[in-house]
């Protein structure tokens, strides 16, 4: 179905029936979802999810750095979740996969695009057709978030669990952003206009995340995080 249909679609009128029909089984195609993604992640214990854009090549520097962030964290004894997909999800999955750590892949069904990588352990792939049903999922069972670049599917997901902390939806779990020269921009204007200009945040929900440059410092930020709270990966 083309884009035009889509909207043509969307403003025609459906009776009654037709609409309890298809939002019914909508519902139960959802609750399935939720309940396969709360029974299998359930068991997998603490991880950290990795984000970044399904667009990284293999040999781009971020490639390389979301694959040694993954194996850093899986050393400490973390699981590791992507979005399931290539690029740098395909990076994180590997980094884990290869370190010996479990390897979690939330993958998103979409028309001609995205297919789960290699690298997720074959217990721990999970298919959603919704995103807001994938965004619970790494919300819900993530101790942590890494976000190397990516587009506006990074921002959504890294933004949502800035927004839950925030709001006190969330604990208060860790956020890093990887790519000083890539984020420096964003997180400029967010202080300039959306603090000191408008005044939409405060002044203490610039320390809702940090931004660094390396894995190295994006992992011991979160190592650093739990230690403080006398908590460790195997709780």
């Amino acid at each position: 179905m083309t884009g035009d249909e889509k909207l043509t679609k969307a403003f025609a009128n459906h009776d009654w029936h037709e609409i309890k029909v298809t939002d019914s089984w909508q519902i139960f195609k959802i609750m399935a979802e939720f309940v396969d993604g709360f029974e299998k992640l359930a068991k997998i214990g603490p991880c950290v999810s990795i984000f970044g854009s399904a667009r990284t090549k293999n040999e781009n520097k971020y490639y390389e750095m979301a694959v040694e962030t993954a194996r850093l964290l899986a050393e400490r004894g973390y699981g590791v979740i992507s979005g399931g997909g290539p690029g740098i999800m395909e990076a994180a999955n590997k980094g884990a996969y290869e370190a010996g750590g479990k390897s979690v892949g939330l993958n998103i069904e979409l028309p001609f695009e995205q297919f789960h990588n290699k690298y997720i352990d074959r217990d721990k792939l999970l298919e959603f057709d919704y995103f807001f049903v994938r965004k619970v999922m790494f919300m819900k069972y993530s101790q942590g978030f890494i976000v190397l670049p990516g587009g506006f599917g990074t921002l959504d997901e890294s933004f949502e669990a800035i927004t839950l902390i925030q709001t006190g939806k969330i604990a208060r779990f860790p956020i890093v952003f990887i790519g000083v020269d890539y984020w420096k921009g964003l997180f400029e204007w967010v202080e300039e206009k959306m603090l000191n200009a408008e005044h939409n945040i405060s002044p203490d929900d610039l320390n809702l995340y940090r931004v660094v440059d390396t894995a190295e410092e994006a992992v011991e930020h979160i190592f650093r995080f739990y230690q403080k709270y006398l908590l460790k990966p195997n709780f």
